[in-house]
């Protein structure tokens, strides 16, 4: 099974699936969005296939359960998945649901990404109960971010502003806002907008100023190798959304090349346009004080490709030597 590869090219059609099962189970995390994107799931397949019965199996990772220190500190993304993985695994679960940014670039022998939905909105959100913008904040106002990524772009552009660490799931950010612990935290805007809160959004940041992670607003469902004669890339073939998988598998190309690390300030973003992919691309320092950004454009049947040609646009750019600094720096070695 290819595990590195999404499937770009998934017919949209179930007619093709044989041995529908009597059961599927969807592994997913207990936050409130995890089990939105899950039920969302369920109840597309459950109406696709009425005669199979699809359950949640929810589930708390380990990501879930250390909140007092960032991603980069403790494993990066998969935190969020490895026990979802082994639910599949143990057979204990058909399938899981993921945010796509949190899914590592390579997965472990035996799994691969089999559908990718259609995306919602890829931006990060202002949100801030006292303040209408980022320019807006005054000096040494303290903002919120889980995203080394976020950190150097606002760094860049606000080096007045303290920016401090923020974990935990969405309901938990908010909180800590709404308790005054931070003037304004940015997330990610498809998640405040799946759950019925876009009223929380001050401004979306524009993807000039902010450049999106990789897979951000993405999902995807992941799968394991099974020997039942179940064919779940074609049951779920009609879940899967060809011009988002397109777009998502050059902006994790770019992040595979670089390591696809929660260590690193990465962002990758691309957008389609009548076949036409437009993908760009930045690395940065936390610091945001040196930074490399690119972009190509190409034919969206050549995504791996052009995120190969973005990689090397920023490899001229001294990227290599920015993102060492950056894991030296995440190491607890002086930035060189």
């Amino acid at each position: 099974m290819n595990t590195t590869v999404l499937n770009t090219t998934i017919l949209n059609t179930p007619e093709s699936t044989q041995n529908i099962p009597s059961r599927l189970v969807i592994a997913s995390r207990e936050s409130r969005l995890a089990m939105w994107q899950a039920e969302h799931v369920r109840a597309r397949l459950t109406l696709l296939y009425p005669q199979c019965s699809v359950e949640i199996l929810g589930m708390t990772t380990r990501g879930d359960q250390i909140l007092d220190r960032t991603l980069s500190k403790v494993g990066g993304k998969g935190l969020f998945v490895k026990e979802l993985e082994v639910a599949m695994a143990e057979g204990r679960a058909d399938l899981a649901v993921h945010s796509l940014k949190d899914v590592p670039m390579e997965l472990p022998d035996g799994f691969a990404l089999a559908a990718v939905l259609e995306r919602e909105d890829p931006r990060d959100a202002f949100v801030s109960n006292d303040y209408a913008s980022l320019d807006e904040l005054p000096a040494g106002a303290i903002v919120g971010t889980s995203s080394l990524r976020r950190q150097a772009l606002i760094a860049a552009r606000y080096p007045h502003l303290v920016i401090k660490p923020l974990r935990g799931n969405l309901d938990t950010r908010l909180g800590k806002l709404d308790r005054g612990d931070y003037a304004a935290i940015i997330l990610a805007a498809a998640g405040l907008k799946r759950l019925g809160l876009p009223q929380r959004i001050r401004a979306l940041l524009d993807p000039e100023s902010s450049l999106p992670a990789a897979g951000q607003g993405a999902m995807a469902i992941e799968i394991a190798e099974r020997d039942d004669g179940v064919d779940l890339v074609a049951l779920l073939a009609p879940l899967n959304h060809v011009p988002t998988a397109q777009a998502v598998t050059a902006e994790r190309r770019v992040s595979k090349v670089f390591g696809g690390s929660c260590q690193v300030p990465l962002a990758a973003h691309a957008v389609i346009d009548d076949g036409l992919m437009h993908l760009r691309a930045m690395v940065a320092t936390p610091d945001g004080k040196r930074v490399a950004s690119a972009d190509v454009h190409g034919p969206a049947t050549d995504a791996e490709q052009l995120g190969d040609q973005v990689a090397d646009k920023l490899r001229a750019q001294d990227a290599v030597a920015i993102l060492a600094s950056c894991l030296a720096e995440a190491d607890g070695h002086p930035a060189p």
